[in-house]
């Protein structure tokens, strides 16, 4: 039997900034690959060549990765600003309708850091365009310098609700994790259950209220280094899990209802 397919949302780049493509990182194709146990295929972020109706139909899951454009403020009612930085108009246009798409249908999907932005705006979510600009909040951005390991070394704690979704699936209510983003939920939607934060309060797990089936999204990037991390790993290994099950035709209850 063949492994489910896993659709990755791409980013829009310019190759010796002249020739358009579209790409996703390395990391987050072994992840899938080796841990979550499927097949990663990476899928353009343009609706006029990644049909909503036909993604659905294509794929058992999906990954919506991070990439450096953020969500437009006009996807949650507010005016764009300096402080928001670059967008993908495209992107948001397949992002936003597939979240929903797979919420409601059971459809498994998972979302990292921009990804995480674009299922919280989905569901009714307002962002802050920089977190490390409020008073009391840490700096969450990459850092600057360093190697590729030490960028996405393990920085701050999360914590989770206790015997909540994420909570069961690590074995744990507080883990550590990297943190490599600007923005941040600000107010979030009336579906969107906040399930783990930073030490400043910064939301950093959430799930769905009245998702059919595995809808998940986190702030980190826990696509490095995820086959040995132990907070890393299970998340992979459940979304695959799911993806199984929708290969198979079974429709799995919401992770929250456990």
């Amino acid at each position: 039997m063949r492994r489910p397919i896993v659709g990755i949302i791409s980013n829009a780049y310019l190759i010796n900034d002249q020739y358009p493509a579209h790409a996703n990182g390395q990391m987050n194709t072994d992840a899938v690959a080796t841990v979550s146990d499927c097949l990663p295929l990476t899928f353009p972020a343009d609706p006029a060549v990644s049909p909503l109706e036909e993604l659905l139909d294509t794929f058992d899951g999906f990954l919506l990765t991070g990439g450096r454009p953020n969500v437009h403020p006009e996807e949650y009612g507010e005016e764009p600003t300096e402080a928001h930085g670059a967008f993908d108009r495209n992107r948001d246009r397949v992002a936003l309708p597939l979240t929903r798409a797979c919420i409601e249908r059971g459809q498994p999907i998972l979302g990292i850091c921009r990804g995480f932005q674009e299922m919280a705006v989905a569901m009714g979510s307002t962002l802050h365009p920089e977190i490390r600009d409020l008073p009391g909040r840490m700096n969450h951005r990459m850092p600057p310098d360093g190697t590729l390991e030490e960028k996405f070394a393990l920085r701050h704690e999360v914590r989770f609700t206790s015997g909540g979704p994420f909570a069961r699936m690590m074995g744990a209510e507080v883990v550590m994790t990297n943190t490599l983003h600007g923005q941040g939920i600000k107010q979030a939607g009336p579906r969107v259950i906040v399930d783990g934060w930073a030490p400043d309060e910064t939301p950093e797990a959430i799930h769905f209220d009245g998702a059919q089936g595995f809808a998940l999204a986190v702030q980190w990037h826990p696509e490095a280094n995820a086959a040995q991390d132990p907070v890393s790993r299970p998340l992979f290994e459940a979304f695959g899990e799911a993806c199984r099950a929708w290969r198979a035709g079974k429709r799995p209850a919401s992770l929250a209802a456990e």
